[in-house]
């Protein structure tokens, strides 16, 4: 792709070049379905689009630097609003669409939105009444707008000036255009503060990680409120291909509207990665999306096992990535690595991305050593709202501390490993959970697992598999369970004590991944043995 592309500052600059190369081409696809008919709109007509929802923004008091939170689904509209918002340099606030009377308060609040967009009733959940609840007691609530299948529009004569790209020079202070919230276990949300450049940076080095061409499609099944959601965006933009945009999902509908419009890159993370090849597993011998020839995704963690099983299976790799809300890209996978770096790792640092594995004085472990993850470049956040957070979140060289644990091999790409906070200390013995959890994965009555720690008396924490059965297994047996571990030349020490097969799919957040959290307070007042 052209630099001059690349090298836009903010989000409407890069719709701008992207109109100017290539106006006509599709940009957005709805598939359709219950009576809703499929719409395409191109990225002229999406450019002009957000520029009336803009005038109509606008006429509603919203301009630069105007607080914008959004909870919204992930549709045409959804994106055309976020577009229309970042015409006027609004600071947008996106919140997926799973978070509540708790985590939606306390980000209104936080970051003091003038304007809530909300898709009304949707999903069985009436979401303009939850924010009109939880904003009641404010002195000056914000105003609640739907923005589901009508955006307000205006002239776009009459709009003002676009705003000035930020001053990049050393010494600028960053223009904060976005506010994500990291989901709260034990506590509030911790607001991450991003400019478009940063988000901006996180695409680009997706993009060129996975070299995506014109004639690709690719899709957006995960919530487009997610860091992803951006992430995906300015790929698009980049590289000048459509996304076919899921709102609700539903497996077989996914696979006829992917085979339908052409996808070539699927995926959002590991969990989609298994569902497309439990639908291929059905029909063996005929792809179920030919023009498929890539799944690509993060947000959790990947068993070396699901490459080959994909690989075999589906006859395409699987290009795995790293990212997290504080830096949406950290490493990515590529079409063009080895079977091995592409089963083993998460993928080389992305461009631009300065990526660090540090012994605890925060010295740099030599290759192949574990350590902490630590972060910079420019796709890094520029801090928490709660600026209280960031002389913990930082060390003295400035670099985030991820709290991930992971190796960089020889080749560069590295291998995540566990966090610092799931690795379990079993009688002064640390185990690292995944290593663990990619053992039993590969077990074929195991579709799910997460390993975790568990309070022990005896032995400070205990080892529990929590499993989640294939479709059409027989549960896993501990006997079972500790012979493949046994297989697999795991210390005996590492081998679980407890197994836990969980009744149904194992918790998840809007993204899939694991919510290990629940699962340990749930198991963790029950006796055992």
């Amino acid at each position: 792709m052209s630099e001059p592309i690349y090298d836009a500052r903010t989000f409407w600059e890069l719709i701008e070049r992207r109109v100017a190369d290539s106006p006509d081409r599709a940009f957005l696809i709805d598939p359709g379905g219950e009576g809703a008919p499929e719409r395409t709109v191109t990225f002229a007509e999406a450019k002009a689009w957000a520029e009336r929802t803009a005038a109509g923004f606008a006429a509603m008091g919203i301009g630069e630097g105007t607080p914008v939170t959004w909870v919204l689904p992930t549709r045409i509209e959804t994106v055309v609003a976020s577009l229309a918002l970042s015409r006027l340099g609004a600071v947008q606030n996106p919140i997926i669409h799973i978070y509540r009377d708790r985590e939606v308060g306390f980000c209104i609040r936080q970051t003091a939105a003038e304007v809530v967009l909300t898709p009304g009733e949707w999903g069985g959940f009436d979401y303009r009444a939850m924010a009109e609840r939880v904003t009641a007691d404010l002195e000056a609530p914000p105003m609640v707008l739907d923005a589901y299948d009508a955006l307000p529009e205006g002239d776009p004569a009459d709009l003002p000036p676009v705003p000035n790209a930020p001053d990049d020079g050393p010494d600028a202070a960053p223009l904060i255009r976005w506010i994500y919230y990291t989901s709260g276990t034990t506590s509030d949300p911790k607001g991450v503060l991003h400019t478009d450049a940063s988000l901006m940076a996180g695409g680009v080095g997706l993009a060129r990680a996975l070299d995506m061409q014109s004639t690709d499609v690719g899709s957006i099944a995960f919530p487009y409120a997610h860091i992803g959601g951006p992430d995906y965006l300015v790929c698009l933009l980049a590289s000048g291909f459509p996304a076919v945009l899921v709102e609700k999902f539903d497996l077989g509908a996914v696979v006829d509207a992917y085979r339908r419009h052409g996808v070539t890159m699927a995926g959002g993370s590991t969990v989609f990665y298994t569902m497309f090849l439990g639908v291929q597993r059905q029909q063996p011998d005929e792809p179920i999306i030919p023009t498929l020839r890539m799944l690509s995704g993060g947000g959790a963690p990947k068993p070396p096992e699901v490459f080959f099983e994909v690989q075999a299976e589906m006859g395409i790799p699987v290009a795995h990535g790293y990212g997290m809300t504080e830096s949406p890209m950290i490493c990515q996978g590529s079409p063009a690595d080895s079977d091995d770096q592409l089963a083993h790792t998460e993928g080389h640092p992305v461009h631009a991305a300065e990526v660090s594995i540090c012994r605890p004085d925060g010295s740099e472990c030599d290759r192949g050593e574990e350590g902490e993850v630590r972060i910079s470049g420019p796709q890094l956040f520029k801090g928490y709202r709660d600026e209280s957070l960031n002389a913990e979140a930082f060390d003295v060289q400035g670099r985030f501390r991820s709290g991930d644990l992971a190796v960089m091999r020889d080749d560069g790409h590295v291998t995540l490993t566990g966090r610092l906070k799931d690795v379990i200390i079993r009688k002064g013995e640390n185990i690292a959970a995944k290593e663990v959890e990619d053992v039993l994965y590969a077990h074929p009555a195991v579709g799910a697992v997460a390993v975790i720690g568990l309070p022990d008396a005896e032995r400070g924490e205990r080892v529990c598999a929590v499993v989640e059965t294939t479709e059409g297994s027989e549960p896993l047996t501990i006997d079972q369970m500790v012979e493949a571990c046994g297989d697999a030349g795991l210390m005996r020490q590492k081998v679980p004590e407890q197994l836990v097969v969980h009744d149904g799919p194992l918790p998840r957040n809007a993204t899939m991944k694991i919510l290990k959290y629940e699962l340990k307070d749930a198991l963790a007042e029950i006796p055992w043995p």
